[in-house]
């Protein structure tokens, strides 16, 4: 668990991470899923009925976003991170999703008339109705003890060939800059594309907006999903898949620190 401090420290990097279902992850959690450095930490944001409290920091071991997620690409973004960052430093994320949402479900001026699908409940009670509002009481709490030094999304599958998306996304970013008294410059976003079509991707059209974030946030930064398998359902990654995203989600960040990796 990641020690309490009078300040935060800086050597514990947070990483909020939010979006739909593959970002909750939906890949079956193999055996090599199951341990992880303990400089790779998590904290929970739901109360999980597996022994996870809400707020309470654990070692990042699958799921990381709620008790109905899987394997997603947050947990091998950490543990790539971990892996090539100094051994004095420590990952920590803050995982929100919601299979199946509309980016409306993180805008926190249209969340409530969002008309949520029935599967969707009890993830939905998990974060009290709020998604958006229980990632930035989260973030907050991360705060605390650590330093937020980036923003990953995958999400945009059920929002597919809507041109409104990239500004609609930018107000997600603003308002999570402006609520937890972040800048732009220092907090970078980090954007995976879906499944793509010639990998049988229902959704994979909206690849091309998506790649069009970066001329709307200045700060925003694609991660490919380019030859990344589906699991046949057309737009779930494989466990597999999920592993090599995960990475390509921490090279970028490696780049930025400017760190080679291994």
């Amino acid at each position: 668990m990641a020690n309490s401090q009078t300040k935060p420290d800086p050597n514990f990097h947070i990483y909020l991470a939010f979006g739909q279902s593959n970002m909750e992850g939906q890949g079956p959690i193999e055996e090599q899923d199951k341990t992880v450095d303990k400089r790779f930490q998590m904290i929970s944001t739901v109360n999980d009925g597996h022994g996870h409290k809400l707020g309470e920091w654990y070692d990042a071991i699958p799921p990381l976003a709620n008790f109905d997620g899987q394997l997603g690409p947050a947990d091998y973004f950490g543990r790539t991170l971990v892996k090539n960052l100094p051994p004095e430093i420590r990952v920590g994320v803050v995982v929100v999703a919601i299979a199946g949402c509309d980016i409306q479900l993180f805008e926190k001026e249209n969340y409530k008339e969002y008309q949520t699908e029935s599967f969707m409940d009890t993830r939905m009670a998990a974060y009290n109705e709020n998604p958006y509002g229980r990632l930035v009481e989260m973030g907050k709490k991360a705060q605390q003890v650590g330093v937020i030094k980036g923003i990953l999304l995958h999400q945009g599958e059920t929002n597919t060939g809507q041109t409104s998306w990239p500004s609609r996304v930018n107000g997600v970013y603003q308002n999570l800059l402006k609520d937890l008294g972040l800048k732009a410059e220092e907090v970078p976003l980090l954007a995976g594309e879906v499944v793509q079509t010639n990998k049988g991707g229902q959704c994979g059209s909206m690849n091309a907006i998506i790649k069009t974030l970066p001329k709307t946030i200045p700060t925003a930064h694609i991660i490919s999903s380019e030859g990344l398998e589906q699991q046949g359902d057309t737009l779930h990654f494989t466990s597999a898949a999920y592993r090599t995203l995960g990475e390509r989600y921490a090279q970028e960040i490696l780049k930025l620190l400017g760190v080679k990796s291994a």
